[in-house]
């Protein structure tokens, strides 16, 4: 049996307003093909100016978002490789 050793690398960047906060996420997989997403997080007015949380929240949202399009991804290269209909990969 052969194991080979794959890394990604994820790229997440952001940009802030006093208000919000955008994250982009992007991820080149090994055969070529990137996979790009956004998130967004917005501050209530109430709440004091933390710039790290937002970056947190849109960058979760991004990250959840980059994983779900990989699992869609990944269940049709299972159907197309099988030929049939699989049963949907869930989280």
């Amino acid at each position: 049996m052969t194991h080979t050793a794959v890394g990604w690398h994820i790229e997440l960047e952001f940009h802030e307003d006093d208000q919000h906060t955008r994250a982009a996420a992007m991820v080149r997989l090994p055969d070529g093909t990137e996979v790009r997403t956004h998130g967004h997080a917005t501050r209530h007015h109430t709440d004091s100016n933390q710039p790290r949380v937002g970056e947190e929240v849109a960058g979760a949202r991004a990250l959840n978002e980059l994983a779900m399009q990989l699992l869609v991804k990944a269940h049709g290269e299972i159907d197309e490789a099988s030929g049939r209909t699989s049963h949907p990969i869930n989280v």
